[in-house]
């Protein structure tokens, strides 16, 4: 198995990375949202999301 950073072999240690760095390397890019799905629509804005859920509901 390689490693999905630098393409080394993997070690069985830091599996599925070859060393403590390729693995912080990764874990950085979690936090940073690097690995972030790209969605269909852009998210909503807080403060729309905000005024819509303290707007009164229509009434009927």
């Amino acid at each position: 198995m390689k490693c999905p950073i630098c393409t080394a072999e993997a070690d069985r240690r830091y599996r599925p990375f070859c060393s403590r760095r390729c693995a912080d390397i990764d874990l950085g890019r979690w936090f940073r949202g690097s690995y972030a799905m790209p969605a269909d629509e852009p998210p909503e804005d807080g403060e729309e999301q905000i005024a819509a859920a303290t707007r009164p509901a229509p009434e009927h």
